[in-house]
């Protein structure tokens, strides 16, 4: 079942923001591109079939367990478990990333409500969504986004499609919380790359969401070199399994000298 948002009645700190000012944060945050694109407008299933709401995405097993088997054949995997680990974490990826963007980059906290979000599938890339109607929450103490945020993401989004994949794939759930943080660090960095403005503030807020909740002990974020950001989690995602598959760089199965190695060589080749 999926939880309904509390920032829909707003919180807190937060107060409703006009559809302008969502609709322009929405479209700096999707120019970051990848995974942070969010488009805006309707819907029409005459012109452009292939739509669903996001719901089906998260909560329908049948529709999951087709995710699951189509994820399978592109990465020529007959694992299941290995392809639904790697759907939830690219699926997490992508709804973190349009959230975290407008809180980092805007002050906003915008409500990816299913019941108002569609997706489509696609052959390859991150998966396209679209709604045309988007709530967005201006904060006024950035300070208190960490809780809504996560109940936004995590709660209203990355809970039920857990749980439905877990029905459709027996997986363990602290791989599945590995993902998501996986997934949200991955976000932050990319955000900080892209916008180096906004780096300190997008990985401060990265690691008050790692210590919240189901994210909590799921790894650790290091900074070997003042600015160099790394992720060691305490699951594996099990890409090691797919054919040609090698461990990530944030695996818990990287040898703890060859991890330090990384690092050292990462810190040298940006000059710190």
């Amino acid at each position: 079942m999926i939880a309904v948002s509390s920032v829909r009645s707003g919180g807190p700190g937060l107060f409703p923001a006009s559809p302008a000012v969502v609709a322009a944060a929405v479209a700096d945050v999707s120019a970051a591109g990848g995974y942070f694109g969010l488009e805006l407008g309707p819907v029409s299933h005459e012109r452009e079939p292939g739509w669903r709401p996001l719901g089906d995405l998260l909560t329908d097993p049948g529709t999951v367990e087709a995710r699951i088997a189509d994820m399978a054949g592109r990465l020529g995997t007959g694992e299941t478990r290995v392809a639904a680990s790697i759907l939830f974490q690219g699926l997490a990826a992508r709804f973190w990333s349009p959230c975290l963007g407008a809180a980092v980059a805007h002050d906003l906290l915008v409500d990816l409500a299913p019941r108002h979000v569609y997706w489509r599938a696609e052959a390859g890339g991150p998966l396209p969504l679209r709604t045309a109607y988007l709530e967005g929450w201006r904060v006024r103490d950035p300070a208190r986004i960490t809780g809504p945020l996560y109940r936004t993401v995590v709660t209203g989004l990355l809970e039920p499609l857990a749980e439905t994949v877990r029905r459709v794939v027996p997986t363990a759930p602290g791989l599945l919380w590995g993902n998501a943080a996986s997934a949200l660090v991955g976000t932050f960095l990319e955000l900080g790359r892209g916008r180096p403005a906004l780096a300190a503030r997008a990985v401060a807020l990265g690691r008050e969401l790692l210590d919240t909740g189901l994210l909590r002990g799921t790894g650790e974020l290091a900074e070997p070199a003042p600015g160099h950001h790394f992720f060691t989690r305490r699951s594996c995602c099990l890409f090691y399994r797919l054919p040609g598959g090698g461990m990530c760089g944030d695996c818990v199965l990287v040898d703890p000298g060859t991890r330090r190695e990384r690092w050292a060589r990462a810190a040298g080749e940006s000059g710190r």
